[in-house]
């Protein structure tokens, strides 16, 4: 594990590497199921069932970064190979002949409401790019997220998307490649699938693949 101040000074940020993910699971799990609450994921979930970073501890390359102020949660953002990710992450890619190995997988990125506007959100791309570098020849990173309707019946009057922020970090759409995850949304009685559309960067200046 280390520790790092960011630039505030104020809010401090610990890495979480192979098995020393275990150390922050809980304080992960409840960040997961407050912020995802929100728009646009609207997932319900419980604090105390199994976290999924769990599956994290196992693979060595790895990495959980935590935010924390005055020892209390605010922040957190999860990176691991794609060849180490789930089988419905890794299968758009693998059902276009891609090769896994290029790929590093940004899993989440959560900070509480009234923490954000004040760099955390930068500061957590700039960590798993690190580490992807780090530990890895991918390259590109990449991440996704949740497709919803502009129809949708909880979407807020204000409600408004990061692709601005993303593209300002070099992120782009990658046309055509999306997955689909399962979880329970909030006034739901069962879960249902959602689909989770990717953006990506390169690394290294390799052209980026066509969906």
């Amino acid at each position: 594990m280390q520790r790092a101040m960011s630039p505030d000074n104020a809010i401090q940020i610990q890495t979480f590497t192979g098995h020393a993910i275990a150390e922050a699971q809980a304080a992960f799990q409840l960040l997961h199921v407050n912020v995802f609450e929100d728009w646009p994921y609207l997932y319900r979930g419980d604090p105390t069932e199994r976290p999924y970073i769990a599956g994290y501890i196992n693979h060595p390359r790895a990495a959980l970064f935590l935010a924390s102020h005055a020892g209390q949660p605010v922040g957190a953002a999860t990176c691991l190979p794609l060849e180490d990710e789930s089988a419905n992450v890794r299968a758009p890619f693998e059902a276009r002949g891609w090769d896994l190995r290029r790929f590093f997988y940004f899993g989440e990125g959560v900070v509480r409401s009234e923490w954000r506007g004040k760099g955390l959100g930068v500061r957590f791309f700039e960590l798993r790019e690190s580490h992807a570098r780090a530990t890895s020849s991918a390259d590109y990173t990449l991440f996704c997220s949740v497709r919803r309707p502009a129809d949708h019946p909880l979407r807020p009057s204000n409600a408004h998307t990061n692709d601005a922020f993303w593209r300002n970090r070099g992120y782009v759409p990658l046309p055509g490649v999306a997955c689909t995850m399962t979880w329970k949304d909030v006034g739901d009685a069962a879960e249902s699938k959602h689909t989770l559309d990717f953006w990506i960067k390169s690394l290294t200046g390799a052209p980026l693949p066509c969906g």
